[in-house]
């Protein structure tokens, strides 16, 4: 899960964030002019809101929500930071605003509730973690969040390489070893034997699992691989970093690659962490559940579901024959996730091929 996706939920559902709620949608582009399209449907979206708003809740002024849609109309770099899409709500006293990986259906929502569903969604396969690119004489590390990555900035006594990380212990003596990120392809110098060779690639690995040992971690993210398979064999045979974690891994050299061919990489990642979970869900068919929406409804009011699972085939546009109603599909999903989730429950929005036996709406009961 997306940390910030997390903690947002966590902020949306609790006591403190009170309605109603107006919610945005929206697909968002980089360039002037779609990002100017951006804007225009936003306005849009905006004035419409206003009407259902004024008609839903006489007993409030939309005045605080207009204020906040100005605000961001007027903030040239709200709309230039353009990711696949944006959630915006809004409350008469906040604006919640959170970046998106996945695409959207443009649409807005006045309720009493937030629209959590495309937050709960891009959650979903979406891992945060730090990836080192290693070498047999070389590494780099990276971080990777809401799929993004970003090097990180080693300090200058880190062991980038083997000549800074082992100096006049290595073995071979007056070795020319390259330093510059490639695959140690031979050593030239007084001693060339296989077993030295070996040496320095060992205490070349056990410098940089003690560097990582040390390494600031906050969060407590996993570190995982990018590296041939015998590095990748050989650093397993040494790591004691309790953030070290085999479960996925990118097989490959990473000497000569940069970040933007990194980047296309960790969705192999993805793929292997993405596969592992969603095999961990078909265990959870096997308890007791109801899969009726006239069932599920009354049972996640009363905190029986421990897991909601809502294939995104329920997801369909359109606000229904009277545009002037606010009423779809979606919003009832949206409020059984919310019950869900205020009762310590899990929601998942998945393509209907990962859900437990891929059924479109399944709710594990506790009970």
């Amino acid at each position: 899960m997306a940390n910030i996706s997390k903690k947002l939920l966590t902020e949306l559902t609790s006591e403190e964030a009170n309605g109603p709620f107006i919610t945005f949608m929206l697909n968002t582009h980089h360039g002037h002019q779609a990002v100017e399209k951006d804007q225009i449907m936003f306005k849009n979206f905006a004035k419409e809101a206003k009407q259902r708003f004024d008609k839903k809740y006489t007993d409030h002024s939309f005045e605080p929500f207009q204020e906040k849609i100005d605000q961001l109309l007027a903030d040239g770099d709200f709309w230039r930071s353009g990711t696949e899409s944006v959630a915006v709500i809004l409350t008469a006293d906040e604006i919640y605003s959170h970046r998106l990986t996945i695409p959207v259906d443009d649409q807005y929502y006045v309720s009493d509730l937030p629209y959590l569903l495309a937050i709960i969604k891009n959650m979903q396969f979406n891992y945060s973690y730090y990836l080192m690119g290693l070498n047999r004489d070389s590494m780099k590390l990276y971080a990777v969040r809401n799929k993004e990555i970003t090097a990180i900035e080693l300090p200058a006594d880190a062991p980038k390489d083997i000549v800074t990380a082992l100096g006049d212990e290595l073995t071979g003596g007056n070795l020319n070893v390259s330093a510059r990120g490639g695959e140690v392809g031979s050593f030239h110098g007084v001693n060339t034997k296989d077993e030295e060779v070996e040496i320095d690639w060992v205490n070349y690995y056990q410098a940089v699992d003690n560097f990582l040992k040390e390494f600031e971690n906050p969060d407590q993210l996993p570190l995982y691989l990018f590296a041939l398979p015998e590095n990748q064999t050989q650093f397993k045979k040494i790591a004691k970093n309790p953030y070290y974690s085999d479960k996925a891994a990118i097989s490959g050299s990473p000497a000569q690659a940069n970040i933007n061919e990194i980047k296309q990489e960790i969705q192999k990642i993805s793929d292997q962490l993405a596969a592992a979970e969603t095999k961990s869900y078909q265990k959870l068919s096997d308890r007791k559940f109801v899969d009726q929406l006239v069932d599920i409804v009354p049972a996640a009011k009363e905190g029986k579901v421990s897991h909601l699972f809502i294939a995104t085939s329920n997801l369909v546009n359109g606000f229904g024959e009277d545009p002037a109603v606010e009423y779809d599909r979606r919003q009832v999903l949206n409020e059984i996730a919310d019950n869900v989730i205020k009762n310590g429950g899990q929601v998942f929005v998945l393509d209907q091929k990962d859900a437990p036996d891929e059924k479109s709406l399944l709710a594990i009961l506790r009970y």
